[in-house]
């Protein structure tokens, strides 16, 4: 009897790391002419985490897709993370998400239950998320991958963007560090007692209650850190704002194991493409360790956003009350570019 294949064993780039490197995407996304739609409040020019269309004054539509191969063995957290790192683009842009459909593309040979396990996590994150998954999209595919299109509402006042960032900002980022060095270590047979379930728990954790505690402070940019790592979401956070960004490698948090990893020396590919895209505009003088947690690929990781310094001790209580991660990593200033000191 054939024994099933795990579902890493299938996937050649795990996650968000498998992600197009992003220095490709940015000369791809250049020939794009821009799009003349005054209801189109977000598109490619520039680009976010999420398309923005304007439906009237009151309503505006959130629309993303986001799909890739296994990051873990287990169907129903897979299906659960796919989902998560899915959603949580309706929440970086201050939405509340509302329909989703599957995207999915699976080997004939995986077992129905399997599959069935995929979709019934995703099901579970979707619910708790506020939304209905009420269909999709499969084909075959020698590699598995799964996610989610998904669309949610936002008010056309209220949507956050990248490009807000002001001088006098303080930076925070609502979950640790470290997912695409903590996996890494799990192919490699490395990885620590624990770290796999705590990266597990941090992927499978939506950013709705994040974003809801943000809200009522009107942050002036936000974004969700994923494949690009923190150094390459600050990078187009810094760009799009005509601003620096300065981030303090001792205050960023990292998942258990995480930190122990990078001093070890630990790289994902996508730790060399993250260089490729945003290095060239990252001044460093961090711990080789500090760096590698900054542009490690994080999937479903937490939201980094901007705003005025002077709202972080009561922003820093409203989370603590709430129970939930909040890490105070840097601030803006004037200038171009970031800077990890």
């Amino acid at each position: 009897m054939t024994a099933t294949p795990t579902l890493t064993s299938l996937a050649k780039a795990g996650g968000c790391a498998a992600k197009y490197p992003a220095a490709r995407l940015e000369k791809l996304l250049a020939g794009f002419l821009p799009v003349d739609s005054a209801e189109l409040l977000v598109g490619l020019d520039p680009a976010d985490d999420a398309a923005v269309y304007r439906l009237d004054d009151d309503r505006a539509i959130v629309f993303t897709v986001d799909f890739f191969p296994p990051v873990v063995d287990d169907p129903r957290d897979f299906g659960a993370i796919a989902a998560t790192n899915a959603l949580n683009d309706v929440f970086a842009m201050g939405g509340l998400p509302l329909l989703a459909l599957s995207i999915a593309a699976f080997p004939e040979e995986l077992p129905t239950d399997v599959l069935g396990e995929i979709l019934a996590g995703a099901d579970e994150v979707v619910r708790a998320a506020g939304a209905i998954l009420a269909g999709g999209h499969t084909i075959r595919d020698d590699e598995p991958k799964y996610g989610l299109a998904v669309v949610g509402t936002v008010h056309p006042n209220g949507i956050w963007p990248k490009s807000g960032a002001k001088p006098g900002d303080a930076l925070f980022l609502t979950k640790a560090l470290g997912t695409g060095l903590v996996l890494q270590s799990q192919r490699d047979g490395s990885a620590s007692a624990g770290a796999l379930d705590a990266a597990v728990v941090a992927m499978r954790t939506l950013n709705r209650a994040a974003a809801d505690a943000l809200r009522p402070f009107n942050p002036n940019a936000v974004t969700d850190v994923t494949g690009f790592g923190l150094l390459g979401h600050a990078h187009e956070m810094a760009s799009r704002s005509n601003a620096r960004i300065e981030l303090e490698a001792a205050a960023l948090p990292a998942l258990p194991g995480a930190f122990e990893l990078a001093s070890d020396g630990t790289r994902t590919g996508g730790d060399r493409r993250n260089r490729d895209y945003a290095g060239p505009h990252v001044e460093s003088t961090a711990p080789a360790a500090a760096e590698a947690l900054a542009f490690d690929p994080q999937t479903a990781g937490g939201l980094l956003a901007s705003l005025p310094a002077d709202k972080g001790a009561v922003l820093a209580a409203r989370f603590s009350d709430l129970g939930l991660e909040l890490y105070r990593v840097g601030r803006v200033v004037e200038g171009s570019g970031v800077e990890l000191r």
